[in-house]
């Protein structure tokens, strides 16, 4: 018994030995081919944030200065009607997962439906696992706190600003633009500069360092999100423009954008990885204020469009989107005029990257013949985007039901596009045929999608991932939009919701620590002080004046748990403590002012000690 142990074992050391020398010669031969070779192409996305279709030169803007971009239209395959969602949040979330945003739990952009399912596959963690670096800058705008952060998402490096853009609530306090603290693979970081040109230089980097390795890089820009805020130098390009002064800045915002989209391809052509390089330009949803009304004069451009963001109608989710990968032979100036979306950039994506994906319900598809073949065709019958913008979807709510060249909006009016671009002509009496048949596919897929609608997405407290954790008001369930989104309305104590209620899920049992704030943890302010803000500029937003609230006591509630204490003098926030069971439950949070109104508090953390 004793020798065949001893013999067992010596052919288990040898096995040991031969596996690892077979293991790191395959690792090595797996890292040299994907050096010498370049069998995969490096990937990199930039999706800008409420900029239109009508908000570029080469879509026919006489006014925005765009010569870059346009240049790569010049390039690059351009699908002329391409879809997202109305807003930025579900459009991220469909790109990110290629399913519906309803399908995810992402529907709003605020209000604790903004967060990704714990369970959902994103394209990064589908890349990462097909050996690619993985990074991502800019606006992720899909949960602020882990399960859901980028981070726990397949991206190994972060580079990110909070909530769904710059200087909102859950954003680093007093980011404005310029030389912001941001979240660096979630430790906060302090940079110099304008916001969208680190997004880019600090991209830059990271592709640099992972040029000799195929990497994913998603560069997801806040810009040209309001506030209005841009170095002077790129409003002065129109300050002699007939548009309103919002819009010089807006423009400004778009044309400091284009100047770091050269940069990037500079980099690339320098790098001599720009031929093996899939680059993609989009935006998010239609213009936010690129076409408006001001005192009953239109100004911009909408490519002749009805709606602007959170439409149902055509301007508010047909956007750009061009594509260029010369070594695949995409590439040449051309359109493809099929219907498309963002939902079928992850399947087209693995394809051409050659890319192994794991079992999921896709509701997007492979589109990379379209963009390989000119007279390729696509079987597909009908897309579905809608704006829902509330606690709980509502059926037919700002929806549109499209086919190649009809839309069916809120399930009664019905337009052809190729012949009515700006949907004025309503021909949903002269064809109930159609009408029907668009109808029964969206109850099809109301019936799909609506399955989901109760499974909240939680945020896990007490995790070794996370902690502590920092929740904001942003996050709140209400069953209205009145949440404090952004720090100005913080400032200006902007009534949150008592009916909100967070969803958490204790990961361990044991004792926690919740404290609540008026003011966010890092600004160090006490609870009932007031803060100075400051005035716009010719290029800048203003920053308002913090409120005094005169707040006496605070209390929280966690399931059947509840506390209330007195706010101490020069208190920056109150602190309580229980023991809590594994599991999810709902949480909250309040003040209590000297008139005995009742306030939600603003943030929160959450420690397990």
């Amino acid at each position: 018994m004793e020798i065949k142990y001893k013999m067992n074992k010596r052919i288990i050391i040898v096995f040991v030995v031969w596996l690892g020398v077979i293991t790191t010669s395959f690792s090595q031969l797996k890292k040299e081919t994907k050096i010498e070779g370049k069998s995969k192409p490096n990937v990199i996305i930039v999706i800008t944030d409420d900029q239109g279709y009508g908000d570029l030169g080469s879509t026919g803007n006489p006014i925005v200065k765009t010569p870059n971009i346009d240049a790569f239209y010049e390039e690059s395959i351009r699908l002329t009607d391409f879809h997202v969602a109305p807003t930025c949040a579900p459009s991220r979330s469909g790109l990110m997962t290629g399913r519906y945003a309803n399908r995810v739990g992402v529907w709003h952009t605020i209000g604790g439906v903004s967060i990704l399912r714990e369970n959902e596959i994103t394209m990064a963690q589908i890349f990462q696992d097909n050996g690619y670096d993985t990074a991502m800058f800019g606006k992720w705008h899909l949960g602020d706190t882990y399960p859901a952060r980028p981070q726990d998402k397949g991206f190994k490096y972060t580079l990110i600003h909070g909530g769904g853009g710059v200087g909102q609530t859950p954003d680093y306090w007093g980011n404005d633009y310029f030389d912001d603290t941001y979240f660096e693979n979630g430790i906060p970081k302090t940079f110099e500069g304008y916001c969208t040109d680190i997004w880019f230089d600090e991209a830059i980097k990271f592709i640099e360092k992972s040029k000799d390795a195929p990497f994913f890089c998603y560069i997801s820009l806040n810009a040209p999100h309001l506030p209005f805020n841009v170095p002077e130098s790129y409003y002065n390009q129109y300050k002699d423009a007939d548009i309103p002064e919002f819009q010089k800045i807006f423009y400004g915002m778009i044309t400091n954008v284009d100047d770091n989209f050269a940069k990037l391809q500079k980099t690339l052509k320098d790098l001599k990885i720009k031929d093996n390089t899939i680059l993609i330009f989009m935006t998010d949803n239609g213009t936010a204020s690129g076409y408006m009304d001001v005192d009953g004069k239109m100004y911009g451009f909408n490519a002749g469009m009805k709606g602007i963001k959170n439409s149902e109608y055509e301007g508010g989710h047909r956007v750009p989107f061009f594509i260029s990968y010369p070594d695949g032979n995409i590439s040449g100036g051309k359109d493809v005029e099929t219907l498309t979306a963002h939902l079928d950039v992850l399947p087209t994506l693995a394809t051409l990257c050659d890319i192994e994906m794991p079992e999921l319900s896709i509701d997007g598809s492979d589109i990379s013949t379209l963009l390989l073949d000119e007279d390729a065709t696509l079987n597909r019958d009908y897309l579905i985007t809608d704006s829902q913008r509330v606690q709980a979807p509502i059926k037919w709510r700002k929806s549109a039901v499209m086919s190649n060249k009809m839309r069916l909006v809120n399930g009664e009016e019905l337009y052809d596009i190729a012949i009515d671009p700006g949907q004025t002509n309503d021909l949903s009496s002269q064809n109930p045929e159609q009408v029907k048949k668009m109808r029964g596919y969206y109850e099809e897929w109301w019936s799909s999608v609506s399955s989901e609608f109760n499974q909240f997405p939680v945020i896990v407290v007490g995790s070794d991932n996370q902690n502590p954790i920092e929740i904001t008001c942003h996050d709140g369930h209400v069953h209205d939009s009145t949440i404090p989104w952004n720090q100005n309305f913080i400032r200006e104590a902007l009534k949150n919701p008592i009916g909100g209620e967070y969803t958490i899920d204790f990961e361990q049992d044991g004792k926690y620590k919740i404290e609540i704030s008026r003011w966010p943890f890092e600004s160090g302010l006490a609870i009932n002080e007031s803060i100075v803000g400051r005035p716009a500029t010719i290029s800048t937003d203003p920053i308002s004046d913090g409120k005094v609230m005169n707040f006496k006591s605070g209390g929280v509630e966690i399931g059947g748990w509840k506390q209330e204490k007195d706010v101490l003098q020069d208190a920056e926030s109150i602190a309580f403590t229980g023991n809590f069971t594994k599991g999810k439950t709902n949480l909250k949070a309040w003040f209590t002012n000297t008139d005995n109104v009742d306030w939600g508090a603003f943030y929160l953390r959450i420690t397990r000690e």
